[in-house]
């Protein structure tokens, strides 16, 4: 089968309107695989290229920050041996891209259960984190043994251990607060999160951070998703009338 490579388009971005914060759910590496008569595990190889390739161009255009859905809560339910190849990604990942991002003053980190993956995967990821602590560009986050459920809960945990211990009054307890002890708070809120391969559903990704952020959902599946997908997507983005439960005048 021959897949046709889709001509570049021109989208005309307001440079002065370009969102803060894009997180993306990564769907579609196994589907991009089957159409390929290939493994699924060849869509995950191929996948990691995109982030490589959106990361530097969100980096170029300006955005602060870029959340990706490597791994869900959920997804220990695959195939073990699919688990196992997608914790083995970092480190091809970092061995093929680290440099060059680094070269692009990107900043690594991740938010989820990182210490329930293999130790090889902790210590590669934090590698990557240390070594480009001090970058001021992009920050490109992995959401790694992730749940957007689950990071409320644990949340919510700290917050009550405050109370319990005095340190925090009942009535200090608010939004702000609140959003002070989540896994992303030194993070801009999400301006944008774009879904890849056609699905309609967040698959419990930043509930709480998504509370008014614009969303595209992009029939493209993610390995063939590239520089001119993420324009397209910043133009509908740049399109719409973000209200944050007001009116315009």
């Amino acid at each position: 089968m021959f897949f046709r490579k889709k001509k570049n388009q021109n989208y005309n971005l307001d440079m002065n309107n370009i969102p803060k914060h894009i997180a993306f759910i990564m769907d579609g590496n196994g589907r991009w695989a089957k159409k390929r008569k290939m493994p699924r595990t060849y869509g995950h190889h191929e996948g990691t290229k995109t982030i490589r390739t959106l990361a530097l161009e969100a980096n170029r255009l300006g955005v602060k920050a870029m959340t990706v859905y490597a791994f869900s809560t959920e997804n220990f339910k695959r195939d073990a041996s699919e688990v196992d190849y997608i914790f083995r990604l970092p480190k091809e990942f970092f061995n093929l891209y680290l440099k060059e991002l680094m070269d692009n003053n990107v900043q690594i980190r991740y938010i989820g259960h990182l210490d329930l993956s293999p130790k090889e995967t902790q210590d590669i990821i934090n590698e990557a984190v240390k070594k480009t602590s001090v970058n001021t560009g992009l920050i490109l986050t992995f959401a790694f043994i992730y749940g957007g459920r689950d990071e409320i809960v644990e949340t919510t945990k700290i917050i009550c251990q405050k109370y319990k211990d005095g340190d925090i009054a009942l009535e200090q307890i608010n939004e702000a607060y609140f959003e002070k002890h989540l896994m992303t708070k030194d993070l801009p809120n999400v301006d944008l999160m774009i879904r890849s391969s056609g699905e309609y559903r967040l698959s419990n990704f930043l509930l709480w951070q998504l509370a008014y952020a614009e969303f595209v959902f992009d029939d493209i599946l993610w390995p063939d998703f590239n520089e001119d997908e993420l324009h397209k997507a910043i133009a509908i983005y740049q399109g719409r009338e973000r209200r944050f439960g007001g009116v315009l005048k």
